[in-house]
């Protein structure tokens, strides 16, 4: 995963992140992964950076190979950004949160276009096998402006 329950924190309050993912009503006090009234909650925002990740690869498998071993700071921000707004879409998503998974979904369409840059290299060029290849070269032309001159 490209970001943890940790980074969620960092972004949400643990409040919010209950309030978000009981849908028990159990209202624990906080987040533990050693308290059992918690596993659910900890296994919605695991989906919910899941889902997150898998939108982040579908874009970012443009250009680079994913899912990646090390995690760029901007994959890991894209992948809180995005997360949180799936947090919310269980409930009611406010425009401020509406706004900036926009923005992270327009970035990651700059990633993918290349006009945006992870500051890695990227996934080397695919070869196509079974499709159409050439040996002809543009000293091989037959019809040249020198020549075509005339007619």
């Amino acid at each position: 995963m490209y970001s943890t329950i940790e980074d969620i924190k960092g972004q949400l309050a643990q409040a919010r992140i209950i309030q978000l993912t009981d849908d028990e009503q159990l209202k624990p006090a906080s987040i533990d992964a050693a308290n059992p009234s918690c596993a659910l909650i900890i296994s919605r925002v695991n989906a919910a950076i899941a889902s997150a990740d898998q939108e982040i690869n579908s874009y970012c498998g443009v250009k680079y190979s994913v899912p990646f071993t090390t995690v760029p700071d901007e994959v890991k921000r894209l992948s809180v950004e995005i997360t949180v707004y799936n947090l919310h879409k269980r409930r009611n998503v406010p425009d401020e949160i509406s706004t900036r998974y926009d923005k992270a979904i327009s970035q990651l369409k700059d990633i993918a276009k290349g006009i945006k840059t992870l500051g890695i290299d990227p996934a080397p060029a695919a070869l196509s096998e079974g499709q159409p290849q050439t040996n002809k070269t543009t000293s091989d032309r037959t019809f040249t402006r020198e020549n075509m001159e005339g007619y």
